[in-house]
């Protein structure tokens, strides 16, 4: 087969992290991208010499040949650029969170199904050796049923972004929309057996009064109507980036950490213990556990997505969902009360 035509909008920091994975995949070759920058369209140039540099990504959509558009851009982009692909036809790997409003996540899952095409979310912590071997353990009944999940995150605090646009509420919309959001997917997927959340409350505070909704310590509970829950929680007010996940069921449980220097690190430490209810095994994990490592199998699932149409392992309704826990989040805070879930998210 010849390889997928990736077009890549975005070449920030994790954009040029997606340009190496595709770059890498033998099925696979870059044939355009859109970067930010005078300067970094020069890197993308010297770095990528055959594909097509571009300033603006609708310009790129229009004027090049592609299979699939990888849209790394800020968040507040996101349905306008992925609205313009599907309309031509391509199928699209968005970036998390698929967008910073519930309206524009609807649309694009909307888009995807009036034009045809795939639509595959950045949730890439499903395609971790760690974190997805915690769900296969709990749907071979290891466990037994998981009736309680918690999803920890204590980090540095979060880069700038080009252009300072992660510190710019009305480019990022919110840092619940940031990691946290790969946490409610995560915990969603856990206890995907329980059917859908029911209600969430969550508190939050920041350290900075020039940014009070940009939150530093965040924290949610979500509950379903079997009486499961998970919670979520972070810090960026800490140091190095660390990660913990529990889960506990009607046989045994479930514990499992990631620590490195960054979230980008090449050489972390992690474990997974797994209790059946009578023995404890420490679970070797067959591949290194790491954003920069899940990136690639995001990319490998991608080709074959467009190939032969499978489906992602995260889907614009997962995107949809993960997004909207986010914001129903908010919007907790601001009430200073447990808010209903269902309904404000079926599509």
């Amino acid at each position: 087969m010849p390889p997928v035509r990736f077009a890549l909008a975005g070449f920030g920091a994790w954009g040029k992290f997606h340009a190496q994975s595709i770059a890498q995949n033998p099925d696979a070759t870059l044939v355009a991208i859109t970067a930010p920058s005078e300067a970094s369209r020069a890197e993308a140039a010297r770095l990528y010499p055959e594909a097509r540099i571009f300033a603006d990504s609708l310009e790129m959509i229009a004027a090049c040949e592609f299979d699939i558009l990888d849209i790394v851009t800020p968040s507040h982009t996101h349905r306008e650029i992925a609205l313009a692909a599907m309309s031509k036809g391509k199928h699209v790997l968005l970036e998390k969170p698929m967008a910073i409003t519930l309206e524009d996540c609807k649309a694009i899952v909307a888009g995807a199904r009036e034009h045809g095409v795939h639509l595959a979310v950045g949730h890439e912590l499903r395609l971790s050796s760690q974190w997805g071997e915690i769900k296969k353990i709990i749907d071979r009944g290891t466990i037994g049923d998981p009736q309680y999940v918690l999803v920890e995150l204590s980090r540095k605090p979060y880069r700038l972004g080009a252009s300072g646009w992660r510190y710019d509420q009305s480019r990022v919309g919110s840092w619940v929309l940031e990691e946290p959001i790969h946490f409610f997917d995560l915990a969603r997927w856990y206890l995907e057996g329980s059917g859908d959340p029911v209600e969430l409350s969550a508190y939050a505070n920041s350290r900075d009064p020039q940014r009070p909704t940009l939150y530093d310590n965040f924290s949610a509970m979500f509950k379903y109507a079997n009486g499961s829950y998970a919670v979520v929680s972070q810090t960026l007010a800490a140091f190095e980036h660390h990660q913990t996940v529990k889960v506990s069921g009607t046989k045994g449980a479930l514990w499992a950490a990631w620590s490195g220097a960054l979230d980008r690190t090449l050489e972390p430490t992690a474990f997974l213990k797994v209790f059946d209810g009578e023995t404890l095994e420490n679970v070797t994990l067959e591949k290194q556990s790491g954003e920069v490592f899940e990136l690639r199998e995001e990319i490998a699932q991608s080709i074959e997505m467009v190939r032969t149409g499978k489906k992602p392992i995260a889907t614009g309704l997962d995107g949809l969902w993960s997004a909207g826990l986010c914001l129903v989040a908010e919007e907790s805070i601001r009430q200073a009360k447990p808010l209903p879930v269902g309904e404000m998210l079926r599509f």
